[in-house]
């Protein structure tokens, strides 16, 4: 038998509502606000069919350029091919949430300006890039008190 292509195929665990999240959707929601610039996550609501992103953009992150009342017009990037094409999608505000691919970022500039700010003042250098975790430092073991114990394997035994 042949299968289906349609616009929502394979979109049954997708557009499902999550574990007791169903039912009305919150103020919240719609209380947010959006701005040109804002980086959104797109994650499609079920519950909502007007302004449903096409199941290609669910999970994709994009850039607010447009607000209107009850929507948001979100830049996002497509592979096709060997390119990029720019996509222009106008969703409504219960298909978008803020990203927060940025909070570390931000939170760590924040940081290296307060550091930055606290040497100058006392007049010495800072070294504010971020660093692999290094090798633990060296430390000698010490036998008194705690002789070594040679492990061997218990011989393999059947009883029927």
């Amino acid at each position: 038998m042949g299968h289906s292509h349609g616009y929502r195929s394979g979109t049954r665990y997708a557009f499902a509502r999550d574990y007791k999240k169903k039912g009305i959707i919150p103020m919240n929601i719609y209380l947010r606000t959006y701005k040109v610039g804002d980086i959104v996550d797109i994650k499609a609501n079920g519950a909502v069919q007007k302004g449903m992103p096409h199941k290609y953009y669910h999970g994709k992150t994009g850039i607010v350029y447009n607000v209107t009342k009850s929507s948001v017009g979100v830049i996002i990037y497509k592979i096709v091919g060997n390119r990029y094409l720019e996509k222009r999608v106008n969703l409504r505000i219960e298909h978008v949430k803020h990203s927060k691919c940025r909070e570390n970022f931000v939170k760590r500039v924040k940081e290296n300006a307060e550091r930055k700010r606290e040497a100058k003042t006392k007049g010495e250098p800072v070294f504010l890039k971020r660093q692999p975790v290094q090798p633990r430092g060296a430390h000698t073991v010490s036998t008194a008190g705690n002789e070594p114990v040679t492990l061997a394997p218990i011989a393999y035994e059947t009883y029927i």
